[in-house]
Formats: structure tokens, sequence, C-alpha cells
């Protein structure tokens, strides 16, 4: 009897297992032809209409019109390519502050994090300008890297003092006030001709984009993924309890600057090359989750960054055509889509605790 009765266990233990990785495969699947077919629209919807035969010569035989093979290789590619790295990195740096706080409302934007780097974006462009004509890549992502610690430093200040996570949430929104109070006070005052393009960057957009943003950033956000997935178990462990955690060897003090650390250098890299961009950090995690019915690290990080590419480079393609030619902020389109998604977190949540 007992036999039969483990048998029956293992069965069951199996089946739910295959179909917990049929679930996987399917979003996946779902995700990717998402991917493939934005990546298309995005390539060949536009104010000038190329054909997808032309697209091919110009992408595999770089053949056709100078105009044209302009418009994809120095317009159209780099926009779409940061779009999916960018979003990426934003929903996985939201994905690795949720952790951090043990609240699904957790996000770089909602924090301030994004307003802190982008404050002191704008400082450093603004002094760079003046001096050197010019700004490179890895200044602006140091500069919005110290920019999100600072705002993280004032919140992690904050939580000492406020135990209650709804008014911690409200302190980083405050933070991000001040810091974009501070930023379109730099940018309304200052002197030089050349700083008109903070404006619309601070707005958040994804146009102007070149090649060596788009080497700058896969290499910042690659090594950073990387290192997140190394952190899987740690993640996955501490997410069933620190004091779990910490009986599975994981030392919570490294583990907690890790996490900082990282989720701090990809909403950085965002901001510096993007601008702000709201919601996505905390809608696509929670999307993603809810999509593989799980919170295991190995599945939800890379769903997460996968989502993220996805979400942006659709919000993109909104932003470009809705009102063609003139063009939408990013985050004026996250915003519509993302949300509706965190107010039926908040309602979800509600009636969980009714």
């Amino acid at each position: 009897m007992k036999n039969v009765q483990k048998t029956a266990a293992s069965v069951d233990f199996h089946m739910e297992n295959l179909k917990r990785r049929m679930r996987y495969m399917a979003v996946f699947a779902v995700l990717l032809a998402a991917f493939v077919v934005i990546t298309v629209v995005n390539i060949t919807w536009g104010n000038v209409d190329i054909s997808m035969p032309d697209i091919l010569k110009i992408i595999f035989f770089r053949e056709g019109s100078e105009m044209e093979y302009n418009i994809i290789w120095k317009i159209r590619l780099p926009r779409i390519l940061m779009a999916a790295i960018l979003g990426g990195a934003l929903s996985l740096s939201g994905f690795l502050l949720q952790t951090f706080f043990e609240n699904p409302i957790a996000g770089p934007f909602v924090l301030g994090i994004s307003s802190g780097a982008k404050m002191v974006v704008a400082i450093a462009m603004i002094c760079f300008l003046k001096k050197y004509n010019f700004v490179s890549s890895y200044t602006l992502i140091i500069a919005a890297f110290t920019g999100s610690l600072l705002s993280l430093a004032f919140i992690l200040l904050l939580s000492r003092k406020i135990r209650h996570m709804a008014t911690l949430l409200v302190g980083g929104i405050m933070i991000g006030y001040i810091c974009s109070a501070v930023t379109d006070f730099l940018v309304t005052f200052a002197e030089d001709s050349d700083i008109v393009n903070l404006h619309g960057w601070s707005l958040g957009s994804f146009s102007g984009m070149s090649w060596s943003n788009v080497q700058v950033s896969a290499a910042v956000v690659g090594v950073t993924v990387i290192l997140t997935f190394l952190l899987s178990k740690p993640i996955g462990a501490f997410q069933l309890g620190e004091a779990y955690a910490q009986s599975m060897g994981v030392n919570i003090k490294v583990f907690r600057v890790a996490i900082l650390l990282l989720s701090s250098i990809l909403s950085a890299t965002v901001t510096a090359f993007a601008g702000p961009i709201s919601f996505v950090g905390i809608a696509v995690p929670f999307l993603v989750k809810r999509a593989l019915n799980s919170a295991r690290p190995l599945v939800v990080i890379p769903g997460t960054f996968l989502g993220g590419a996805v979400f942006c480079m659709f919000c993109d393609l909104i932003a470009r055509l809705a009102f063609a030619p003139m063009e939408l902020n990013i985050s004026t389109v996250t915003s519509i889509f993302g949300a509706p998604v965190v107010i039926f977190m908040m309602l979800k949540g509600k009636k969980a605790n009714a």
C-alpha cells in the first residue's frame, strides 16, 4: 500500500513538474514571437516607407540607396536595439529592487532612483558641455550611477526610521520630486544653447541613439545581467525569508549590497541614455511572474529581461507613430500601459489582505 502511495505521489510530482515546464516554454515562446514581430514592425514602419525586400538587402548585403541605408543602419536599428537593451535592464532593475524591499510596488522610478540619476546626469552634461563641448557615454553612466546611489542612500536612511513600507514608498516619491525639481531648474536656466537637448532627454526618449551607445550599453548591461544570474540561488533563498537565506549560507549584508549595486547600475544605464522611464520596472516583473506563475529567479530573470525589451519596443513604436511626425515621450506611453497594471496590483493586494 505504501509503495502504491509513493508511486502515485511520484507520478503527481512529475506531472506537476511537466506542467510547470510546459508553461515556462509557452511563456518564453510567446515572448520570443512578440520580440521578433515587434522588431520587424519597428524596422519596417516609420515616416519613410521602405519595402521589406529593400530592408533585407540593406541589412544583409549593405545594398540600397544612401538615404534608406542611413535610415535603417543609423536611425532605426540602433534605436530598436537600445529600446530592447534598456527596456530589459529597467525591468530587471525593478525585479531586484522588489526582491530587496520585499514589495511589488518598489521600482527605480517610484523610489526616486531614476530621478536622482537624472539630476546628476543633467549636472554632468551641463558641466562637460560648457568645458569640453561633448560628454562621453561612460561619463553619463558614472554620473547616473552616482545619482542612483545618492537616492538609494536617502531611502535606506529613511528605512531605518520608517518601518511601514507604504510610508517608505511615499518618501521615495518625495525624493523623486525633489530631484526632478532640481533637474528642471538646471535645464530651464542653463545658458548654453546646446543644453536645449536636455529638455527632451529629461522627459525620456530612445531617439538619437548611435551604435556607440549600443556597444556601451550592451557591455554594461550584459555584464550586470550575468552577475544577476550568478545571484539566482541567493535570490531564491532570500525570497523564502531572511532567516532561511542565512541558514543556506547567504551573507545577507553582502547580498543586499550586491542587489542594490546591480539594480543601480541597470537603472543608471537606462537613465544615462534614455532619461527616466516610468512604470516599466514595476509592471513588467509583475506581469512576467504572473504569466510564469512562479517567482523562481532562474526563469523570472530572463523572462523579465525579455518582457521588458518587448514592452519598451512596443511603447517606442507607439511613441514614434501615434502622432507622426510628432513624437511622444516614451514615459508618456509607458505610463498609459504601465499605470493600470500598478492599479490592478494594488487592488489585488487589498483583496488578498481583506
